[in-house]
């Protein structure tokens, strides 16, 4: 289920435009893409659009490359994203008494960021979309789909709950890696060999391998590798599956059909008569058809596991009078490929095989004869290499290390490893609004870094007490970042140093370490 439209919005507000559109007098609402939430009048839709174009336009003098990210007014912060050319994304988020705690800006940016890259993946990037249909009736439609759906994961009640002081110790858009024996690891390696090599006639392009949350391997590109994982951890590992949602058959699902979302927008643009049909090198996972339902992958509950362990879902449609799913599709940017997602679980395994949508398996027909071969061929290494991991596996505290509230991001492989959420839980307040505090600073000090000389490597480090006495701790080597809590540590800076220290040479490599 996604946002309905009497969903609150308190506090927030989320819009997407091109500056490219709308550019005569009488055709400003062209330029709006998606506005949330729907309801708000079209004069105050306008106004944040106007705000918003005209703050990049006058930035834009000072800085052309960068022209605008954040704008912070009495009441409310501004946050600007350009994720495509002219392309822009806003959230609108309302201060409250607690906003200097609760806000940091970066966080609220990689949401954007985020949804995004889901987007692109799922339909195609919005410029192409609009090339194919420049009445923009088509990307209007998914992408009020598609953040009906995706503004859902922020709900908490009936307010929406984003991205806070609470999770500085969190890193959105990165992969958190299983680390794994050397007898595990040749398992693995073996497995991945025998998907893309000698299995189904070397069909399947790609694959990726989880357990329980956490990757284990990927033949993607790192870009590609994120967005997969994300969507994967979001709906499809056994922890995103609802348990009531298993072993449902065809027959007992009904034909897909996904109402129109309501938009002011939509209903006051004129349709004209000027669809481009699609170019023979169609990129976008998104049929241009006129029976075209816009598919909704973000939905809840709307994948679920077959008896023979295949995930399945009828959100991208269904064939043969509606009993048999269409196969997923979603478009790789970094490959530049069209796919379908293929996808297996034993346990709290999940493998995703990826295979051209152009490749012989074409078709219902055709996924089930990979589907059966996989059973017949692989069954037994997959089976072997979830009791491996099983038996490594430590829970959820895997990576806990007492005494440490951390977060360790490897920039240069788009990896993330953190304390458990529930140790973090066990921060004060204060430990953590400090923190917040600080990680904006070095977001500042980063960027700045970056426009003076892209090409030199940031290398920092802070060391601050804190009101409750905690030492707050943040050091940065190239592509490596540290973010580290102590609360009982002892009153000393060489102790907290030392501590850090111990810690970067024995769980990050001895990136941070001083010899």
């Amino acid at each position: 289920m996604g946002l309905t439209s009497n969903s609150s919005s308190e506090g927030l507000q989320l819009c997407v435009f091109d500056m490219r559109r709308g550019q005569q007098e009488g055709h400003e609402l062209d330029k709006i893409l998606f506005f949330f939430p729907a309801s708000c009048p079209l004069s105050s839709q306008l106004s944040v659009i106007g705000l918003s174009e005209g703050l990049i336009t006058f930035t834009r003098i000072f800085s052309p490359e960068v022209p605008c990210e954040v704008i912070d007014t009495d009441k409310h912060s501004h946050v600007f994203y350009q994720p495509e050319p002219d392309i822009w994304m806003i959230m609108v988020v309302e201060k409250s008494k607690e906003y200097e705690e609760i806000s940091r800006h970066d966080a609220l940016q990689a949401v954007l960021k985020e949804a995004h890259c889901l987007f692109t993946m799922f339909y195609g990037s919005i410029r192409a979309l609009l090339e194919k249909q420049p009445n923009g009736a088509t990307v209007r439609s998914c992408l009020y789909a598609y953040f009906s759906d995706y503004l859902s994961d922020f709900m908490v009640g009936k307010k929406f709950q984003m991205p806070s002081f609470r999770e500085s110790l969190v890193e959105r858009g990165t992969i958190q890696m299983l680390s794994i024996g050397r007898e595990t690891s040749l398992e693995v390696q073996s497995l991945v060999r025998f998907l893309e090599s000698s299995f189904a006639g070397s069909i399947v392009r790609h694959s990726l391998i989880l357990f329980h949350d956490f990757l284990v391997s990927t033949t993607l590109p790192p870009g590609d590798t994120t967005n997969l994982f994300t969507y994967a951890v979001l709906r499809l590992t056994p922890n995103a599956i609802s348990s009531g949602a298993n072993s449902r058959s065809y027959l007992k699902k009904g034909n897909l059909v996904v109402p129109d979302p309501v938009s002011p927008v939509l209903s006051n643009i004129a349709h004209v008569s000027d669809e481009v049909p699609p170019t023979s090198r169609d990129t976008s996972p998104v049929r241009h058809d006129q029976k075209f339902q816009v598919p909704r992958p973000l939905q809840h509950d709307r994948w679920w596991r077959e008896k023979d362990g295949f995930l399945m879902t009828d959100i991208w449609g269904t064939e043969i009078a509606g009993r048999i799913a269409v196969s997923p599709t979603v478009w790789l940017q970094q490959t530049e490929e069209r796919i379908h997602l293929c996808v297996y679980q034993h346990k709290n395994l999940t493998i995703i095989l990826l295979i051209p949508a152009g490749s012989s398996v074409n078709g219902v027909h055709g996924i089930s004869i990979l589907k059966q071969q996989l059973l017949e061929n692989a069954y037994l290494k997959i089976l072997r290499l979830e009791e491996r991991l099983s038996k490594e596996w430590g829970g959820g505290n895997t990576y806990h290390v007492a005494g440490y509230r951390y977060l360790f991001c490897d920039n240069d492989r788009n990896l993330s490893r953190a304390s458990p959420p529930g140790k973090v839980t066990t921060l004060s307040k204060s430990s953590l609004a400090a923190l917040s505090k600080m990680r904006a600073e070095v977001d500042l000090l980063k960027k700045r870094s970056e426009r003076d000389d892209p090409t030199q490597g940031q290398d920092l480090e802070v060391c601050m007490r804190a009101k409750n006495n905690a030492w707050i701790i943040s050091r940065i080597n190239g592509g490596n970042e540290l973010y580290m809590v102590l609360e009982k540590a002892s009153e000393t800076l060489l102790y907290a140093s030392d501590a850090v220290e111990k810690f970067s040479k024995r769980y990050c490599n001895g990136v941070f370490s001083s010899d």
